[in-house]
């Protein structure tokens, strides 16, 4: 884990998605925090410890999905899948489809493995799952301010956790983003076509690993349309502030709408600038809490306990 000291920051962007507005400054505390996403082995570890099965391993509750097809009410999870050309990107479903039998274990459906891939993310994980495993090793998630705050690696107010140059494009790359027109062609200019190994690429100011890219990462809080205004003097600055409310959460009309969202965080190996530019510090997107996908991870913290 790498140790990073709290302070004030300005979380939030008003130059991309609307979500990600109004910039406003938050404090937060020290906390520890996984130098790397938690991965295959680790979760192995995990499972093999406690028995656990993760959420894409259990039968869904037809009461929760009552307008689903009756043939994909099995263990499973979505999995993405490259179109042979291009589509219009209004609707997901086009390169996303619900596998049975996939999971952490067999990421691309029940015919595959996670053979000589310990050092990759684990995948397939919703909240619930990072949340037992969490809790399980003495470690918690960390809130959208703290996660925020230490994949800006000390860069104030950059775009990227780099600096603000995008690395599309660009001989050198900063992170494992789709380098291509999504969703059909992808030059794998880093090596890549899915996940990479943990490490793979440069590490932030604070020397995190894939802060951008790669996986999306759970946080703590439930996603809201909009981050709150700015405090309006320094004295009232919230201190780690937590949306531990599902009230705005819900995706109304849309499938699954009763289910509540969190905040993830980070982007993932599908990002790209013209689909979703969300591999940058202030990206923020909701996430059902039943969700599991091919690109969605996560990474602990420790928070130090205060002195006596």
């Amino acid at each position: 884990m790498v140790r990073i000291a709290g302070g004030t920051f300005v979380m939030g962007s008003e130059n991309f998605y609307p979500e990600e507005a109004p910039t406003h400054r938050v404090e937060v505390g020290d906390i520890w925090m996984d130098r790397h996403l938690v991965t295959n082995r680790d979760f192995r570890r995990f499972v093999d410890q406690t028995g656990y099965l993760t959420v894409a391993e259990r039968p869904l509750d037809p009461s929760q999905y009552p307008d689903a097809d009756p043939s994909l009410l099995v263990p499973g999870s979505l999995v993405f899948q490259k179109t042979r050309g291009p589509v219009p990107l209004e609707d997901y479903r086009a390169w996303w489809a619900y596998v049975p039998g996939a999971n952490w274990r067999h990421p691309q459906g029940p015919d595959s493995d996670t053979s000589g891939r310990d050092r990759f993310p684990v995948v397939h994980i919703a909240n619930e799952d990072a949340v037992a495993y969490s809790e399980w090793c003495g470690k918690s998630i960390p809130t959208e301010a703290e996660w925020e705050h230490a994949a800006r690696g000390g860069l104030e107010g950059a775009d990227f956790t780099w600096g603000d140059e995008d690395h599309y494009g660009s001989r050198r790359l900063m992170a494992n983003t789709w380098q291509g027109r999504f969703p059909w062609e992808n030059h794998k200019a880093g090596g890549y076509e899915g996940t990479s190994r943990v490490g793979a690429f440069p590490a932030n100011g604070y020397g995190l690993y894939d802060m951008a890219g790669n996986t999306w990462e759970w946080t703590t809080d439930f996603y809201t349309p909009r981050h709150p205004e700015d405090a309006a003097s320094a004295c009232c600055v919230p201190r780690n502030p937590r949306v531990e409310s599902s009230g705005q959460s819900h995706q109304l009309g849309q499938p699954g709408e009763h289910i509540p969202r969190k905040v993830i965080k980070g982007g993932s190996h599908l990002c790209a600038p013209n689909y979703c530019l969300r591999y940058r510090p202030a990206a923020r997107q909701g996430e059902s809490l039943d969700s599991s996908t091919g690109h969605l991870g996560f990474r602990c913290i420790v928070r130090p306990q205060p002195a006596d």
